[in-house]
């Protein structure tokens, strides 16, 4: 019996914490309720390329040295490039033993990984450095996005879009009952980011694929960045 009380307890308290996190708007007389979703589509402002690199010698010494081999081709092209080496980000290195488990288990090397990230905002040096970061064959993939980092902008046009939305419900509802909206007396907001997310490629295929011809989305625009928001609204009715 104890402890059912104290299961009672705590799901007293879980459906306080609940209750705090997302609060109930309790129905007055005299006003309506409504919700509504906004939306903003953007051009992308960067272009996000990501590397993975990951080598794999007998000792750790040896194989970071190969990684750090590579990387410094990473960096050789991005000074070709005009770009400073500060525009690189490292994500993560990571030094692991690889084993053999038969016939019984020991270590026979040791992998080195880490992850490069390099943002773009002039879009017209995205070519070149995709295709001499593939010819180098320094990552065992490649991937390119576009990101909007200037989301506040965007945030702000996809909650106005959601408000104008939740006011012209509550418009049409005063309407059909004779009356007319009056002040905004509550509001919540939430707003989303829509990722696209592209599945990694393997490096040596877009190395294979490189040529003096043009690349086969040279003429292709970015696919715009999608930022949603939902707006719940109480107004009075007069």
């Amino acid at each position: 019996m104890k402890a059912a009380h104290i299961f009672f307890g705590i799901l007293l308290v879980a459906i306080g914490a609940f209750a705090q996190e997302h609060p109930t708007v309790t129905a007055q007389p005299n006003s309506v309720y409504v919700g509504a979703d906004g939306k903003f589509e953007a051009a992308p402002d960067t272009a996000l390329i990501q590397l993975n690199v990951s080598v794999q010698d007998e000792s750790p010494q040896a194989a970071f040295q190969k990684a750090s081999k590579n990387v410094e081709q990473v960096r050789q092209v991005i000074h070709a490039n005009g770009l400073d080496t500060k525009a690189l980000n490292v994500g993560f290195l990571s030094v692991q033993p690889v084993y053999e488990w038969k016939p019984k288990q020991r270590v026979i090397g040791y992998r080195v990984t880490t992850d490069l990230a390099l943002k773009l905002k002039d879009f017209s040096k995205i070519g070149s450095i995709t295709q001499q970061l593939a010819e180098a064959n320094v990552s065992e993939t490649q991937t390119l996005n576009y990101i909007l980092e200037n989301m506040d902008e965007g945030k702000n046009k996809a909650v106005d879009d959601a408000y104008r939305r939740a006011r012209n419900s509550a418009e049409t509802i005063a309407h059909a009952s004779g009356r007319s909206v009056g002040e905004l007396s509550y509001a919540s907001v939430d707003t989303f980011e829509n990722p696209r997310i592209i599945m990694p490629r393997q490096a040596r295929s877009v190395s294979a694929m490189a040529s003096a011809a043009p690349a086969p989305t040279e003429e292709f625009t970015p696919q715009t960045v999608t930022v949603t928001a939902h707006v719940n609204a109480l107004f009075t009715l007069k």
